[in-house]
C-alpha cells in the first residue's frame, strides 16, 4: 500500500493562503483598505477551494454507493463553515481588534510618531497570528461538534486549518 497523497490545502505552501486576511489586517494601518479587502478575497478563495476539494474527494470515495451521496454535501458544508470561521472570520476579527486597540493605546501612552506606532501595530498583529491559531481552531472544533456536526453526525476530525 502506497503513501497517502498529500492534501494540497493542508500539507503544502497553499495552506498559508488561508492566513492572507490576518496579514491584511496586520497591515491595515499601513496600506489602503482595498488591500485589506483583497486579502480577504485570497483567504475566501482558499476556503472555497478547500471545500470544493473535500467535496470532490468525498464524491470519489462514494462513487459506487449512491446512498452515501449526502456525504459529499456534508464534506463541502463542514469544510466551508469550519474554514470560514477558523481561517477567516474569527482570526480576522481578532487581529483587527488587537491592532486597533494597540494603535489607540500607543497613541495615548507614547509620544512615538504615527509611522512608528503604525509599524509597531503591524508587527504586533503579525506576531499574534501564530499565537491565535490553535486556540481559535480548538474553539471552532468545539462549536462545530456542539452544533452543526450533531445535525449531520460528523463529530470528530475537523477539516485542516490553514
Amino acid at each position: 500500500m502506497g503513501a497517502a497523497e498529500p492534501d494540497l490545502y493542508r500539507d503544502t505552501w497553499v495552506r498559508y493562503l488561508g492566513y492572507a486576511n490576518e496579514v491584511g489586517e496586520s497591515f491595515r494601518p499601513l496600506v489602503p483598505v482595498a488591500a485589506v479587502w483583497a486579502s480577504y478575497g485570497v483567504a475566501t478563495a482558499y476556503v472555497t477551494a478547500d471545500a470544493i476539494d473535500k467535496g470532490r474527494k468525498a464524491a470519489a470515495a462514494h462513487v459506487h454507493d449512491p446512498s452515501k451521496a449526502t456525504r459529499v454535501g456534508v464534506a463541502v458544508a463542514d469544510t466551508f463553515v469550519w474554514q470560514s470561521l477558523a481561517s477567516v472570520a474569527i482570526p480576522g476579527f481578532t487581529i483587527n481588534r488587537l491592532c486597533a486597540a494597540s494603535l489607540a493605546l500607543l497613541g495615548s501612552l507614547t509620544r512615538w510618531p504615527l509611522p512608528v506606532r503604525k509599524w509597531a501595530t503591524t508587527a504586533l498583529g503579525l506576531a499574534a497570528i501564530p499565537v491565535i491559531i490553535t486556540p481559535i481552531d480548538r474553539t471552532v472544533d468545539f462549536l462545530m461538534d456542539s452544533s452543526l456536526r450533531k445535525l449531520y453526525g460528523s463529530e470528530g476530525e475537523p477539516p485542516s486549518s490553514p
